[in-house]
């Protein structure tokens, strides 16, 4: 059985996936490695926008960073959280019918 302080470590990562951006983003990261400024371009918000939500994710471990120059680079660091798509969809169809 899992204890509490599981489920409550789950919840934190969980909110961090709890807006509409941030979940673009981990959907974009699941195809390809992507630049802050692409990520920017894709939101269609501001730098600090995106840098809050970048930071937030990385602080759950779900991306990570890389650095080329001037241009910081993310990834998925954990691709499985990906199945909460597949799970998030099931459930809407669910509602649907």
């Amino acid at each position: 059985m899992v204890d509490r302080k599981t489920f409550t470590k789950q919840a934190k990562m969980l909110k961090a996936l709890a807006h509409e951006s941030r979940l673009m983003i981990v959907d974009s990261l699941s195809r390809r490695e992507c630049s802050v400024g692409e990520l920017r371009d894709m939101l269609d918000c501001d730098l600090s926008t995106v840098s809050k939500h970048l930071a937030l994710l990385r602080a759950h471990g779900i991306v990570d960073d890389r650095r080329e120059g001037t241009t910081v680079f993310y990834r998925l660091l954990t691709p499985c959280v990906c199945n909460f798509f597949i799970c998030a969809t099931q459930v809407l169809k669910e509602r649907a019918r």
